[in-house]
């Protein structure tokens, strides 16, 4: 088994970090500097900050925090949302960014995915998908703008694709189960690990360590995402890493 990551999320609005339940319902979280500057400081292996209304309101990356945030981790971090462009990811990487995240403008031009990739190299292309259970149980569908617009696309299908233009890694977010701490959808996370040969991370649901374990052995995601079971202080991240390991989940240890 490859040694699995812990990521927390970092879900920004207006500046500050926040957490809902699936995608709505925000509350504060506090700084976003200082909320990944003790991350790092707590063994987390990456971070991933997420501008989650930039998309729908239609404007850009809030690039100073970037920047601020660069300045005082040492662990990689992705950072998505309002992200349209090659530039957008430019722009981004120049502040310091290890990898950018893109959702909504991939769906729109999937060239977006093999450019950005022949260009920057595909170690830092993450596509974001969040999917959402068909009504009849026939599989998932790729949602953007926040959870908010139904793209009629299979998630499967999708992940196979962005794969295929060059993507690094997919960031898969349950809808149905974001925010609720009942657990990750396994059964949606093994579909797309088991269909692509890039790591997959595992988000939306965390509630306890067990889901995590889960989400790492039975949904086979290369990483485990989690926002609120962090930032709450509800699951300490060493705490979670020496339980893996104890359960034989091979993880990251930092000197």
């Amino acid at each position: 088994m490859e040694t699995k990551k812990i990521i927390p999320c970092l879900d920004i609005n207006n500046g500050r970090v926040v957490k809902g339940v699936s995608f709505v319902d925000l509350k504060d979280a506090g700084d976003p500097v200082e909320i990944a500057q003790a991350y790092d400081k707590g063994g987390a292996d990456e971070i991933v900050l997420l501008d989650i209304t930039a998309t729908t309101d239609g404007r850009d990356n809030q690039l100073k925090m970037v920047g601020e945030i660069a300045d005082k981790i040492s662990i990689p971090f992705t950072v998505g949302g309002g992200i349209r462009t090659i530039d957008d990811f430019q722009r981004i990487l120049a502040e310091g960014a290890t990898k950018v995240g893109v959702n909504s403008a991939a769906i729109k031009d999937p060239n977006l995915i093999s450019k950005a990739s022949k260009r920057f190299g595909s170690e830092r292309v993450v596509i974001a998908i969040d999917g959402k259970k068909r009504r009849d149980g026939s599989g998932w569908n790729v949602y953007t703008n926040g959870g908010s617009v139904d793209t009629g696309i299979d998630a499967i299908q999708w992940a196979k694709k962005v794969y295929e233009l060059g993507a690094g890694a997919i960031l898969l977010t349950s809808i149905d189960l974001d925010g609720t701490k009942s657990g990750y959808d396994i059964d949606l996370t093994r579909a797309i690990a088991e269909s692509v040969s890039i790591p997959v991370i595992a988000s939306g649901g965390a509630g306890t360590k067990e889901h995590i374990y889960e989400a790492l052995t039975a949904g086979k995601a290369a990483a485990a995402l989690a926002a609120s079971l962090f930032h709450y202080k509800e699951l300490d991240i060493i705490d979670l890493k020496h339980y893996l390991e104890d359960k034989g989940v091979p993880v990251q240890w930092r000197s």
